[in-house]
């Protein structure tokens, strides 16, 4: 029999950071994030579970990834966090709409 067989394996990065993500940790997310994109990652999962907060500062990190991401041809999944306070922002800024948001790690993993 005659076939060719290919196998194609999908890199994505899971990101799960466990503190707020403000004004004061934003640029060492951001410099992780950018280490990675220059590594040649496309995919991202970023696990929002353990973060109890984001500010304005944190929010311009994850539109930075998605949109060089989406540049370069990949995206991003956003894993809800567990805290209302940081539920609300993502929601208030229409965030959930922006990003594709998802319950657990294995469904955004899935997603792609």
């Amino acid at each position: 029999m005659d076939m060719q067989v290919t196998e194609h394996i999908v890199r994505i990065m899971l990101v799960a950071p466990h503190q707020r993500i403000d004004a004061f940790s934003a640029p060492k997310l951001r410099a992780r994030l950018d280490g990675m994109l220059e590594q040649g990652t496309t995919r991202f999962v970023l696990d929002l579970t353990a973060v109890p907060f984001l500010d304005s500062a944190g929010m311009a990190v994850l539109v930075s990834l998605l949109k060089r991401t989406r540049q370069l041809g990949g995206d991003v999944r956003l894993v809800w966090p567990t805290e209302e306070a940081a539920k609300r922002i993502l929601r208030l800024t229409k965030f959930d709409q922006v990003f594709t948001m998802a319950e657990s790690v294995s469904a955004a993993m899935k997603d792609f």
